[in-house]
C-alpha cells in the first residue's frame, strides 16, 4: 500500500481531538465579514482548482538550496556541494536529499526578480503583484492577490460555506497571525482577507480561535462545542430558535459553517495515518502541511501555508540559529544553520508533493513554494547578535530568487531560467512575481484581466501586468 494511501475513514472525530472552535476572531476578522469572505452560493467542490501556497518569510538562500554555483569563486560558492536529481536537468544542495529523488515531480524557477530588497517591501511586492507605493512596511496599498482570487472566485461561482470551508485559508503560527504580518491585507476590498488558522496543528490543545460569536452564544455554546454528541441537538436548538433565525444571514451562515461535518473532518488530522503524518513531520511545518492538503480535498480553493522557524521540529534553536529565513550573519551562521533548517525543510516539502502526486491531486491543486526574495550572492561575515563571535551570512537580494512549483498538471522536470555563473541577476528567461501569479490565475480559471473598483469607484484589473509561464502549462 502507498505510504500516501487514503487510510482507515473513521466516521467522527474523538472526543480528544475533536475541534474545539474559539470564541474570539484573530486578525479583526469578525463573523460577519468571515461569512462574506466566504462567499455565498454555489457549493464549493472537490474537483474545483486550488492552489497550495507555501511562504518562506525572511528570503531562502537561492545559491544554497536550487541554484548553487559550484564553480563560482568561493566568497560565492559557499560550503555546501550540489548532488544529482532523478531530473539530469538539475542539481540540488545536498542537505536536499529527498528533492533529489522526487525532482520529475517538480519544476525549479531560478529567474524571478524584483527591485524591493527591504522586508516590507519585499512581501508587498510579492504578495499583492504590484509596486508598493512605500518601500517599507507590510500594510498594503493594493489589496493581496489573494484578495482578487477570493473576491473574483466569489463573483463567478457565487461559492457558498454550505460546505463548511472557507474558500481563502491562511495557516500561520499563533503571534504572527496578524493580516499585515505578511502583507496579506485586502486595503480597499473589505471582506476578503484570508480565514486565518493559527496554532500548532500538531498539539494536543489545537483549536480555531477564528471563529468569533455573537455576544451571549458564547456562553450558551461553549461548553457543548468540544462535545461531538452535542452538535446535532445543539444545530436543532439553533434552528428551533426565533431569535437566532432573525440574525444577519451572514451570521448564520457562519453557524452553519461551526456545525458542518466537512468543516470538522478536514481540520481533524487524527483521521490522517501515523505513517503519513510522521512522513510529513509531526511538527507545525509538517502538520500544517497535511492540513492545507486535507483542506483543497475538501474543497478550499486557495491555501497560504507560511513556514518560518524550523525548531518547530524540537530542536532547540542554538546561538547561530534563527527564526526565519532572513541568514544575515548577525542573525546567523548560514551554513551551520541551514544544516538544521533545510533536511527539515526538505521532508516537508517533498512529502506535499509525493502526497498530491500519490493522492492523484496533481492536476488539480498547484503547489508553489517561495519567499520574497533570495539572498546576496557574495557571502559576508560579521560578528552574531547570539554568538558574539564572526560568522557568515547572506543580506537581502531581490535581483535573483528561486522557487518550486509543482502539480497543476503541468509539465515537471523542468529547471525555468537561469542566472549568471555568479547567481547575481538572470541570463535567461527573466520574470517577476505578476508572471507567477499569472500562472495561479489560469490555474485557478480566473481572468487576470477582471476589474474590481475600490471605494471612488476606479477598476482596478486583478493584474496590470504578468503573462502565465508557458513552460507551466497543462502537460
Amino acid at each position: 500500500m502507498s505510504l500516501f494511501g487514503n487510510g482507515r475513514r473513521c466516521g467522527g472525530p474523538s472526543r480528544r481531538s475533536f475541534l474545539e472552535l474559539g470564541a474570539y476572531s484573530l486578525c479583526g476578522l469578525g463573523l460577519g465579514e468571515l461569512a462574506r469572505a466566504t462567499g455565498s452560493g454555489r457549493v464549493q467542490s472537490e474537483d474545483d482548482p486550488a492552489v497550495i501556497f507555501v511562504w518562506l518569510p525572511g528570503g531562502p538562500p537561492h545559491m544554497e538550496m536550487y541554484d548553487m554555483k559550484p564553480n563560482a569563486p568561493a566568497e560565492y560558492r559557499g560550503e555546501f556541494r550540489p548532488i544529482r536529481t532523478n531530473n539530469p536537468d538539475l542539481q540540488v544542495c545536498e542537505l536536499m536529499p529527498l528533492h533529489a529523488k522526487c525532482a520529475d515531480k517538480y519544476n525549479i524557477i531560478r529567474s524571478v526578480h524584483h527591485t524591493f530588497s527591504d522586508h516590507g517591501g519585499g512581501h508587498k511586492r510579492f504578495m499583492t503583484g504590484r509596486v508598493p507605493k512605500e518601500p517599507t512596511g507590510t500594510v498594503n496599498d493594493a489589496p493581496a492577490m489573494i484578495s482578487f482570487i477570493n473576491a473574483a472566485l466569489q463573483k463567478r461561482d457565487e461559492v457558498a460555506t454550505a460546505n463548511g470551508l472557507p474558500t481563502n485559508v491562511a495557516l500561520i503560527k499563533a503571534g504572527r497571525h496578524q493580516i499585515d504580518t505578511f502583507a496579506l491585507g485586502s486595503a480597499w476590498m473589505n471582506g476578503h482577507t484570508p480565514f486565518v488558522v493559527s496554532g500548532d496543528p500538531n498539539a494536543d490543545d489545537f483549536k480555531i480561535d477564528s471563529l468569533a460569536l455573537p455576544q451571549g452564544m458564547v456562553e450558551r455554546l461553549e461548553d457543548r462545542f468540544s462535545l461531538l454528541k452535542g452538535v446535532d441537538t445543539l444545530r436543532r436548538d439553533i434552528d428551533a430558535n426565533g431569535a437566532i433565525r432573525a440574525m444577519d444571514e451572514h451570521y448564520r451562515q457562519t453557524v452553519d459553517m461551526i456545525f458542518s461535518e466537512r468543516f470538522r473532518r478536514a481540520f481533524d488530522l487524527s483521521e490522517e495515518p501515523k505513517m503519513v503524518r510522521e512522513r510529513f513531520g509531526r511538527h507545525s511545518w509538517g502538520q500544517r502541511a497535511i492540513l492545507a492538503r486535507r483542506l483543497v480535498e475538501a474543497g478550499a480553493r486557495f491555501v497560504t501555508v507560511v513556514m518560518e522557524n524550523p525548531y518547530v521540529s524540537g530542536i532547540k534553536m542554538p546561538k547561530y540559529g534563527t527564526y526565519n529565513w532572513d541568514s544575515h550573519a548577525v542573525n546567523c551562521h548560514l551554513f551551520r544553520e541551514a544544516e538544521i533548517r533545510l533536511p527539515i525543510y526538505d521532508k516537508v516539502i517533498t512529502a506535499m508533493i509525493e502526497d498530491l502526486y500519490s493522492r492523484g491531486l496533481d492536476r488539480r491543486v498547484m503547489l508553489v513554494v517561495t519567499g520574497e526574495f533570495g539572498r546576496t550572492p557574495r557571502i559576508n561575515v560579521s560578528k552574531g547578535s547570539q554568538t558574539k563571535v564572526a560568522q557568515p551570512g547572506r543580506d537581502h537580494w531581490p535581483k535573483a530568487m528561486s522557487m518550486l512549483v509543482s502539480g497543476g498538471g503541468m509539465r515537471t522536470g523542468q529547471v525555468i531560467g537561469a542566472t549568471n555563473s555568479k547567481g547575481e541577476h538572470p541570463i535567461a528567461r527573466p520574470l517577476t512575481p505578476e508572471d507567477i501569479w499569472a500562472t495561479m490565475l489560469q490555474h485557478l480559471e480566473i481572468d487576470p484581466s477582471q476589474t474590481f473598483e475600490d471605494h471612488g469607484g476606479r477598476p482596478h484589473p486583478i493584474l496590470q501586468n504578468g503573462r502565465a509561464i508557458e513552460e507551466l502549462l497543462r502537460a
